[in-house]
């Protein structure tokens, strides 16, 4: 789990992001929603209050309470709780209309991530940061990058029906402040990233068989 702060950058890494079939806020909706939020929780429930509204039939919000459908039938409730150290809340966040799955942003006391929900099976894959479907749908890319508080991995996860599985993973030899991840083709991942102590960002492409992923 990152520190909370991720949704800070969200608006960047949704211009990344982006693929196809999928439901992801523009960026400059989401920078429209959250530039008076009162912390990461209110931005997330913002963006949650606008995709109920793109993605009827999808969820729904009863005070406390966020219950995703599943299919053909059912739903699982995700409902949100306080504690002593914080507690526990949910946001819908998108969609992956391909493989037929809900992200959900989460909040555990000082850390945020995602969750993966397959609506067919009502598996539910925690994440470390946004998951970026494949043109082929066979797999998921994850990039977790902060100052603290991150894997500081660029992650790729198998989809099967029966679950989302991490199948590889790369950390680069020099420190990333932030990164943002969308696939070139089922093979090869493009990376945009800011180093450690830089200014401007870099980009780097990576393709599956490349020397370096560790296998999982």
């Amino acid at each position: 789990m990152k520190d909370a702060s991720v949704l800070a950058a969200a608006a960047a890494t949704f211009a990344i992001a982006a693929t196809a079939g999928a439901a992801p806020l523009p960026a400059a909706d989401i920078a429209r929603l959250c530039a008076d939020a009162e912390g990461p929780a209110h931005c997330a429930r913002r963006v949650e209050a606008e995709q109920l509204k793109r993605l009827p039939g999808l969820a729904t919000r009863e005070e406390n309470t966020l219950k995703v459908t599943l299919y053909p039938s059912g739903a699982t409730a995700f409902t949100d709780v306080d504690t002593i150290s914080g507690g526990t809340s949910y946001a819908l966040w998108d969609y992956l209309s391909e493989i037929n799955a809900a992200v959900l942003w989460v909040a555990r006391d000082d850390g945020a991530g995602f969750v993966l929900l397959q609506r067919v099976t009502g598996r539910q894959t925690p994440l470390p940061a946004e998951p970026v479907l494949a043109p082929d749908r066979q797999r998921i890319a994850v990039a977790d990058f902060c100052p603290r508080r991150c894997e500081n991995l660029l992650s790729v996860w198998r989809v099967s029906r029966d679950g989302v599985v991490r199948e590889a993973q790369w950390a680069p030899a020099e420190p990333w402040t932030d990164a943002g991840v969308r696939w070139k083709n089922p093979d090869t991942l493009v990376v945009e990233y800011t180093p450690a102590g830089a200014d401007a960002g870099k980009s780097l492409e990576r393709r599956l068989g490349d020397p370096g992923w560790v296998r999982r």
